[in-house]
């Protein structure tokens, strides 16, 4: 819903039919705040499924600079509003002491918490012909020994990965989903499903299936910040029948 705020998201998605929010924590006081948040909870009849941790390249000084210190507020707003999972990404190549230690930290707050940390794939940055490698211990979350993972289908567009082998591999590693789209441009798009090249349907479709041990929440992540409202509320009424349509159950 950027750039509308956290109340206003909550209330679209009550209009259109949501079953969850996830909530990015951002600058807006709103989204640090579980108070808040139980309160539009309440208001609007709709809980928060996930919280995303501010471990964004735009959100580098939220809850301060220190890494761990972000997500474990993430985790204790997860656990203050009812959320079982935390959404992040994998340290920068930069935050090389927060790297070593990402894989075993991520693995002992789980076992203390009982909150999934669905870690999401992402994707090499390139500028021209350039390419560089900007997370630790990588982009691709595929070979690493995380129990939860997020699988973000705007993410395997820029990365030119096959999203629909990366949710087969993964099997019951994958908790959580960022149903997007993209045309496999370096610039990450977050396209309505079904606008791009991306397999969406069909992963959804695979994840509805019989033992496909799929147990996780289906989040819709869109870019719209470009939009007028009519137009956003347009795109996330089409995203959402997109969801229902392939992954019926």
């Amino acid at each position: 819903m950027y750039p509308e705020n956290c109340a206003a998201t909550f209330a679209v998605a009550s209009r259109l039919g949501y079953d969850g929010v996830e909530v990015m924590v951002w600058t807006d006081p709103v989204t640090q705040e579980a108070g808040a948040i139980r309160a539009l909870t309440e208001l609007h009849g709709i809980p928060v499924v996930s919280i995303h941790a501010p471990t964004l390249l735009l959100t580098q000084r939220v809850w301060g600079s220190e890494p761990w210190t972000k997500v474990d507020n993430s985790i204790e707003l997860a656990l203050e509003v009812g959320a079982p999972t935390v959404v992040l990404h994998p340290p920068f190549r930069w935050q090389r002491e927060y790297a070593a230690e990402f894989v075993d930290g991520v693995a002992q707050r789980e076992r203390d918490t009982g909150i999934r940390l669905a870690v999401e794939n992402m994707f090499p940055w390139r500028a021209r012909s350039r390419e560089m490698q900007a997370y630790l211990p990588g982009w691709d979350p595929v070979p690493q020994p995380y129990d939860h993972v997020t699988l973000d289908l705007s993410h395997t567009a820029t990365a030119g990965s096959d999203a629909l082998a990366m949710a087969r591999t993964l099997g019951e590693r994958l908790t959580h989903i960022h149903l997007a789209d993209g045309s496999g441009s370096p610039r990450d798009e977050h396209l309505v499903p079904g606008r791009g090249t991306q397999p969406c349907g069909a992963v959804l479709e695979l994840l509805a299936q019989p033992g496909s041990g799929f147990h996780g929440d289906i989040v819709v992540e869109v870019g719209t910040r470009r939009l007028a409202r009519d137009e956003r509320e347009a795109d996330l009424a089409q995203a959402l029948a997109f969801a229902r349509l392939y992954h019926a159950v």
